[in-house]
């Protein structure tokens, strides 16, 4: 349970509010800008996150201290003096500067209370559970983890004063916390950008615990917890079924796992399910891959599994190594959905039900052949694969438009029959041209309402149809299949198509709003730039420059992307590149003896580069943003490049042109934020087009629909 507000001394703080929380966190992030250790929110998040968690911790120690008082019972702290946020981070006026970063980073260090010993970090890494308190086993954990990249031990400690604003003995003030945390991690997801985990929608999430139903009794386990979405909506769900002191101690010891190997997902996981009441969270700090799948038996197995798995990320050889040689492939969703099948229960669990899983999977998974269709065969055979529930497009943004589905199947015997339930669109949406969820209007738990009263009353409707499994296993065991059920639009509905264009243009509006604060910020950012300094390199200095070879008209379409001079890739069947790079056309794009240059590129991962083009490579990007020397380049274009360009019919730049460009730059942290600022300026513009293209094909449509109506 979250801690509930106590009668002693911290009773009396005042009420933190949303808007006060909020204005809090803000503030504290604005402070970290300052800070030349850290770039951008992937640094600040996690800072902010220790700094919070170990304010969690005190606050909920002093209330248990105060109960244990009350029963008349010895307390055992998870962290003691002097390392408690009481001892050294309470006072506003405590150690700071110099002296409190030697205090938290050292391995020794002088305490608060003026003795030697091991510094906070150190102290934190080295506790275990030999007290009988899981939690330190915890901080221990988290902590290796975890490291302090500020340089200012005095905006540091402006922060600390921050977070000492918060009072986490309020389950009202918890709540709202719980709230503003999760906007957190869905800015720190999105500042992630294309790492192959997306943040998974709340009314997702919700939906698939709500028909799984974990019951207490039966343990839970999402071997791929990132943040901890579905194990924090797991525990709230099991949470109303407590109504004994043994329910309780099973629920928080013996109930909820997850495995999450990235430090920084690990830290949030932890913090998100503290946050929300779970004492010691047992999250293994490993790859959920690494074990042989084959020696996986009936102790290690779960009872639940709840999970997004990544997709299209790639596992080492030492993992696949760990699967059936006919099963071995390097796409993580199919070695993660093996895992998921190996983990359930053979028997029933301890509520008397079979052991099931919900997870999210990429269209791919359903019709792919080889590996994918094996396991499919594998699912169909040894599974109760019951449901498919077919997403629409949009669900997932802005992180990938990848087309989704849920798949639902327990341990109960073969498949006998698989429902497939096709979630529509709200009606305005499907409206569209293009019907899709988007960023700003996205999925809510609402719309899977009717979905929920179909789960247990099932028959066939526009929706949903049900398909005989041996059907599938005879003919290619593709479960990509379209619903025989579904309808044309029989009417047009004018009222639905002006709404919605009325709806674009209240979108242009927020935007317009927003873009006028982000001009703010940046004219803020622009001032504060202007009076820090700048350094200087030559472009052959810092980045390797590697000429493309890949001719624009003969190269075979494929799957990597394929950067030519214009607007739009193309594709092509092999790479050149893998990893982040800037890409400048070497001929000019106008004829006739004229030197110019419409546009540059940037790119990330595999791709290849058309022959009359150069890319730049960053060689330390610890000293240069490759996104900033994109932007950079592409505001001193004219000045720096296109003046380089010689020749008389065919003007074009040469290796070495561009090796001797001369450019300049400020620190890193400085550059992060100038590229975080100029994304969201460019997101928003995006946002303005999108809405102004949409009011007009719409209107457009409009009226070629209402001449469809009446004549």
């Amino acid at each position: 349970m979250p801690p509930k507000k106590k009668n002693g001394a911290n009773s009396a703080a005042p009420m933190t509010t949303s808007q006060m929380l909020g204005s809090l966190l803000k503030s504290a992030r604005d402070i970290m800008r300052k800070d030349k250790g850290l770039n951008g929110d992937l640094d600040r998040l996690p800072l902010l996150t220790w700094i919070m968690f170990l304010k969690f911790l005190d606050d909920l120690e002093q209330q248990r201290e105060e109960e244990a008082a009350l029963a008349g019972k010895k307390f055992k702290p998870a962290i003691e003096a002097p390392y408690r946020w009481r001892d050294w981070a309470a006072d506003p006026q405590g150690i700071t500067g110099d002296e409190l970063l030697a205090f938290i980073n050292n391995d020794e260090a002088r305490r608060a209370d003026g003795k030697k010993g091991a510094g906070l970090f150190a102290y934190l890494r080295s506790l275990s559970s030999s007290n009988g308190d899981n939690r330190r086993d915890v901080i221990a954990r988290v902590f290796k983890g975890v490291d302090n990249r500020m340089k200012s031990g005095y905006l540091l400690r402006d922060i600390i004063n921050k977070v000492a604003a918060i009072h986490f003995t309020s389950s009202d003030e918890l709540h709202t916390l719980g709230a503003l945390y999760e906007s957190m991690l869905r800015e720190m997801r999105d500042a992630a950008g294309d790492s192959g985990e997306f943040y998974t929608p709340r009314a997702v999430v919700r939906f698939m615990v709500e028909v799984t139903d974990p019951r207490l009794g039966e343990t839970v386990l999402d071997p791929a917890s990132g943040t901890g979405g579905f194990l924090v909506e797991a525990y709230n769900h099991l949470e109303k079924q407590v109504q004994t002191v043994a329910d309780r101690k099973r629920l928080q010891t013996e109930t909820i796992n997850g495995c999450e190997p990235k430090s920084l997902p690990y830290l949030l996981c932890q913090m998100n399910l503290l946050l929300h009441g779970l004492d010691a969270p047992q999250i293994d700090p490993d790859n959920a891959l690494r074990f042989k799948l084959s020696e996986i038996g009936e102790k290690e197995r779960v009872d639940v599994i709840l999970t997004n798995p990544p997709f299209g990320g790639e596992e080492e050889k030492g993992i696949q190594g760990n699967f059936p040689e006919d099963r071995k492939t390097s796409e993580t969703a199919l070695l993660f959905l093996q895992l998921i099948m190996r983990k359930l229960k053979r028997q029933q669990t301890g509520a008397k039900r079979p052991a099931r899983a919900a997870v999210v999977v990429p269209n791919g998974t359903l019709y792919a052949s080889g590996v994918a269709e094996r396991i499919r065969r594998d699912l169909l055979s040894s599974f109760n694969l019951h449901t498919i529930v077919r997403l629409p497009k949009g669900v997932f943004e802005p992180y990938a438009d990848i087309p989704t589905n849920m798949l639902f199947f327990d341990t109960s015997g073969p498949t006998k029959e698989v429902w497939f339930y096709a979630h529509p669109l709200p009606p305005k949406r499907a409206a569209m041209r293009a019907p899709s969820y988007s960023q700003t209007e996205p999925l809510v738990f609402e719309e899977f309402l009717p979905l929920l009263e179909w789960w247990d009353k099932r028959k066939a409707t526009d929706q949903a149809w049900c398909v005989d499994p041996k059907v599938v296993l005879e003919d290619g065991c593709s479960l990509d299949l379209k619903n025989p059920n579904e309808r044309g639009r029989e009417f047009i509905d004018l009222r639905a198509r002006s709404q919605n264009a009325y709806d674009a243009a209240g979108r242009i509006s927020r935007n317009a709003l927003k873009l006028v604060e982000l001009g703010g910020t940046v004219e803020r950012l622009s001032h504060d730039v202007r009076n820090r300094p700048w350094n200087q390199a030559r472009l052959g200095d810092l980045c390797s420059i590697v000429k493309g070879k890949f001719p624009t008209m003969k190269t075979q379409a494929g799957p990597y992307p394929f950067v030519v001079t214009a607007a739009m890739r193309k594709t092509a069947d092999a790479y050149q590149f893998d990893g982040a790079a800037v890409c400048i056309p070497l001929v000019s794009s106008t004829g006739h003896g004229h030197a110019a240059l419409h546009r540059i590129h940037f790119e990330t991962g595999k791709f290849a580069v058309a022959s009359i083009m150069a890319a730049l490579i960053v060689r330390d990007e610890t000293q240069l943003l490759p996104k900033f020397l994109y932007y950079y380049l592409w505001r001193h274009k004219d000045a720096k490049l296109v003046t380089l360009m010689a020749g008389t019919a065919n003007t074009s730049l040469t290796l070495t042109d561009l090796e001797g460009v001369l450019i300049e730059f400020p620190e890193l942290g400085v550059q992060q934020d100038i590229v975080t600022e100029l994304e969201s300026l460019h997101d928003e513009t995006k946002q303005i087009s999108s809405s102004a293209e949409y009011i007009v094909g719409e209107s457009q449509e409009l009226i070629l629909d209402a001449f469809h109506s009446l004549l």
